[in-house]
């Protein structure tokens, strides 16, 4: 195991590392500094106006130079903490005028915002923070929901139920945030109850979660997610109930319940466990629409407001924070998965 995990680690953060690159590169592209170049002057600057300021801020540099100052991993590099040039990475015989505003993300320090003008690792914990608390309101809602849904329709199958069931999951997931979110605001906003909910969502002050403002954004991504879970576990209930162990415990005489609770259903949830670990990436994903729909000030509404200003730094900094969650969680879940499957061995 401990090898296991030490190998995992090793590839997470090669991965991270190579797709930090990628987004860095990305957002550093001569269209998009043009426009950040813009955003700090003017929007009439000339192009000799604008490759002036790109010098001056470091922004002429190479592509790997300056993805080695934002990691923090050039050599030669010091941190100086005099009052004059305080938060700056000073090189040897270098002018603290034109030292990089910031000595990279392996130091602690991940940049400033140009839009919120504040240090991208206040914004991004506070954001995160407020995204981690609908997402658990999401998963207490989603999961249990889902499982019972999967259960039920795989015991039966081919029964009416199942179908039923069945049908509901297809529906939910076929349907898109951004569509199921604006049938809800319809349908709740027209009734005097739902007016009251949808206030509650809409007004932004959605910090102190309870359960009349957040009942639509919560109920929108779990409808979503449900689905899939659901039908995950249909399917991998409706395989173990046709096991030859279940037939066997039949054969016996052992009650359906027990058959259900005590043989069937610990490896019918192996699959779903998966699943559900893997709904923690698709969450960061589908927040962003949610998030801004309902205007909850997260995670997904900061990267939208990085995006659409321009501010590459908040940019690299979400990205690499939503690398790290997906990694993360596919860590846990093969963990996870051996642990409910004893005849995996990891090594």
């Amino acid at each position: 195991m401990l090898l296991f995990l030490l190998k995992r680690i090793g590839t997470m953060l090669l991965t991270a590392l190579c797709l930090s690159f990628v987004v860095f590169f990305l957002t550093n592209q001569p269209a998009m500094l043009e426009k950040v170049a813009k955003f700090e002057g003017n929007a009439r600057m000339s192009d000799e106006e604008v490759a002036r300021f790109l010098d001056k801020n470091g922004f002429g540099q190479p592509m790997a130079v300056r993805y080695g100052e934002w990691l923090g991993v050039l050599p030669g590099w010091t941190h100086d903490d005099g009052d004059s040039i305080k938060g700056r990475c000073i090189a040897p015989g270098q002018d603290a005028a034109t030292a990089p505003s910031h000595c990279g993300v392996l130091q602690g320090d991940w940049g400033s915002s140009r839009v919120f003008r504040d240090e991208v690792g206040t914004i991004i914990g506070t954001r995160l923070a407020l995204t981690g608390k609908m997402m658990l309101w999401v998963m207490i809602l989603m999961v249990p929901t889902a499982l019972v849904i999967g259960v039920l329709a795989g015991m039966r199958e081919g029964s009416r139920l199942d179908r039923g069931l069945s049908t509901l999951s297809i529906a939910t997931t076929a349907t898109p945030e951004y569509v199921s979110g604006v049938i809800l605001i319809s349908v709740f906003a027209s009734s005097a109850v739902g007016l009251k909910w949808f206030k509650g969502t809409a007004t932004g002050a959605m910090e102190n979660a309870t359960f009349e403002n957040f009942f639509l954004p919560v109920l929108t991504i779990a409808l979503y997610g449900m689905g899939y879970i659901a039908r995950m576990t249909r399917a991998s209930m409706a395989e173990v109930m046709t096991a030859q162990y279940i037939r066997t415990a039949r054969l016996k005489g052992v009650s359906f319940r027990n058959i259900v609770l005590k043989h069937a259903l610990r490896n019918a949830l192996i699959a779903p466990f998966t699943v559900i670990m893997l709904q923690f990436p698709w969450l960061l994903n589908g927040v962003v629409i949610v998030e801004t729909l309902f205007n909850y000030k997260g995670l997904g509404w900061a990267l939208v407001q990085a995006a659409g200003n321009n501010d590459i730094d908040l940019l690299m900094g979400i990205s690499v924070v939503s690398v790290i969650v997906v990694l993360v969680t596919q860590l846990i879940s093969d963990i996870g998965y051996v642990y409910l499957n004893p005849r995996i061995r990891i090594s």
